[in-house]
């Protein structure tokens, strides 16, 4: 017997000398040389283990045994350990079978093919990948979080299921979707936006959204201007003084009565538009407009109602030492 190579754990292996060597290495405890060795495979620590006197030979061991845990949603045993995951915004046990269309040139895959998909089974779920597909790509193209593609699925699986749309065009039933999911989840988006996004008629988002909403019973807070003046300010490239000074004027702009009456895009619209020409950072309403998706005469008009009350919106809060905030610097529209 010879000394050959060492195990993981540090510990030296030895080498059967004579016929005995026709294995390659043998782990053998150096403790005890039993020439019959008890070598244990303690898989829950990692170890293996000498049976005789608990020396630990080796760490770090993989588990090759079969693992049989069960991936069922339901009680029993489900000893599966192949296929993907099932997906539960999917119908069925999602394990069809599809018939390929190429068999040589006879034809008939072709046939059998074509009437596998006429089954309203695969059709149903066929539709149903296609739009989810269309989700995932109009909320990345606008750069929306993962929690609101997932909502936006489950919702319309929601109305799949219930048939509360049939019949009703499909893009606008998927913007109504991609809306309320923004609402649900406290991510401000624009009608505009969404319609811009989806090239749905506002009119025909708003009635699908109200309608979803009432049939969904869904409870979801209406959009404030100042849930949407960090991504404006953001977009426009403006500092965080201008960002604070926006909020305030906003905040002081909802309680004026010709202001109050007007939809927080253009309030806040208007809110950036002065406060980036106090801090002597001015944007054009052009800019502004191209990023909020407001009228540039709306913000216009909206900023000439703010620059006449400009006395009580600009408080000392706004107007504070070391601000760059100036009523200097405000033009008169």
């Amino acid at each position: 017997m010879s000394k050959g190579a060492t195990t993981s754990g540090g510990k030296e292996a030895y080498r059967l000398e004579g016929p005995q060597n026709q294995f390659g290495v043998v782990l053998m405890c150096p403790d005890c040389r039993n020439p019959v060795p008890n070598i244990v495979e303690d898989f829950a620590s990692g170890d293996y283990v000498c049976g005789d006197c608990g020396l630990v030979l080796g760490d770090r061991i993989i588990d090759t045994r079969s693992e049989w845990r069960t991936f069922a949603n339901d009680e029993g045993d489900d000893p599966s350990r192949v296929g993907n995951a099932a997906n539960p915004l999917l119908d069925g046990d999602q394990l069809d079978t599809i018939i390929s269309r190429g068999d040589g040139g006879s034809g008939m895959a072709r046939d059998l093919n074509r009437t596998q998909g006429r089954t309203t089974a695969q059709r149903h779920e066929r539709n149903l990948v296609q739009a989810y597909k269309e989700i995932s790509a109009l909320c990345d193209a606008c750069d929306m979080p993962k929690t609101i593609v997932d909502i936006s699925k489950q919702l319309y699986k929601k109305v799949e299921d219930d048939k509360l749309f049939k019949g009703k065009n499909n893009d606008a039933i998927i913007a109504a979707c991609i809306f309320l999911a923004c609402r649900r989840e406290s991510v401000p988006r624009t009608f505009k936006e969404i319609c811009a996004l989806t090239k749905v008629d506002k009119k025909d988002v708003g009635r699908t959204f109200k309608f979803l909403k009432t049939k969904l019973k869904e409870q979801t807070a209406t959009t404030s201007s100042n849930d949407l003046i960090d991504r404006f300010c953001s977009n426009l490239s403006l500092d965080q003084e201008t960002n604070r000074i926006t909020k305030l004027l906003a905040d002081k702009a909802n309680d004026l009565e010709n202001v109050s009456g007007k939809s927080p895009v253009s309030i806040a619209s208007a809110c950036i538009y002065m406060a980036s020409h106090l801090t002597a950072n001015g944007r054009d309403a052009k800019d502004i407009s191209r990023v909020a998706g407001v009228g540039e005469a709306t913000i216009k008009t909206t900023y000439k109602i703010l620059y006449q009350h400009r006395k009580a919106l600009l408080t000392p809060e706004i107007l504070r030492k070391g601000s760059p905030a100036s009523e200097a610097n405000l033009i008169n529209p």
